[in-house]
């Protein structure tokens, strides 16, 4: 038993929590994000360590309760951890103490999310997911800024003045150096934000604000493709 390869386009998640109406939500979620699928649920610790057990192919990422009915505290999460490695859990639950918060920062979980799920928040935890496993595959060697940027830290204002571009609030220059290299290779036909998110692993949406940062600072326009049905769409080319 394995966890699936880092090198592709689909990821795959198990959700571990005990109301089916939230887990159903969270599963929704899931498969709204590009590049993310739900490879199942369980409501308690003991199908989860079966799943765990039996399935061919280990989740890439867990979505993880605190509160699971058959396990105390934080039991299921170390289990796990101690158990299978590879995954990488990220919490979501109600739970706010600060021990509880510190525990699972301490068992080395990717993120930290208290409910109720935004799903804006859930997709940026997911796409600094495939922004990291990206960089690992791609690289023998890591730059502290490349790091910073993986673990969702931001830089201190002296050091984005100090870069030759100072970039507006929501705008990483990993990710816009992507949209840059992408809009380069399609230089002759340009391409639309649904193409540009696909190529850098990201939802439309994020890649259009990147898009449109560019079209702002003049570095790449746009025309409108006219198909048979719905509303015309908008294509990128560097300038």
């Amino acid at each position: 038993m394995s966890n699936s390869l880092t090198k592709k386009n689909i990821y795959n998640v198990f959700i571990i929590e005990d109301d089916f109406r939230v887990a159903n939500i969270n599963k929704q979620f899931v498969e709204k994000i590009s590049g993310f699928q739900v490879a199942g649920i369980a409501n308690t610790g003991k199908e989860t360590l079966e799943y765990l057990e039996e399935t061919s192919v280990l989740p890439d990422i867990i979505l993880l309760d605190v509160y699971i009915p058959d396990v105390v505290g934080l039991e299921l999460m170390w289990k796990i951890r101690k158990q299978y490695a590879g995954i990488e859990i990220i919490m979501v639950t109600a739970a706010k103490e600060a021990d509880t918060i510190k525990q699972t920062m301490l068992g080395g979980i990717f993120d930290y999310i208290i409910k109720p799920v935004d799903f804006n928040r859930l997709s940026q935890t997911f796409e600094r997911y495939v922004e990291k496993q990206k960089l690992l595959d791609r690289k023998q060697e890591i730059t502290q800024e490349e790091l910073d940027a993986i673990r969702g830290i931001k830089a201190s204002p002296e050091e984005r003045e100090g870069g030759d571009e100072k970039l507006p609030k929501g705008i990483d220059p990993l990710t816009l150096e992507k949209v840059v290299v992408v809009l380069e290779e399609s230089r002759n036909n340009g391409c639309t934000a649904v193409q540009v998110g696909q190529h850098i692993g990201t939802s439309r949406s994020t890649a259009r604000r990147y898009l449109e940062y560019l079209v702002v600072t003049n570095r790449a326009k746009t025309e409108l493709i006219y198909g048979e049905v719905g509303r015309p769409e908008r294509r990128y080319i560097k300038t």
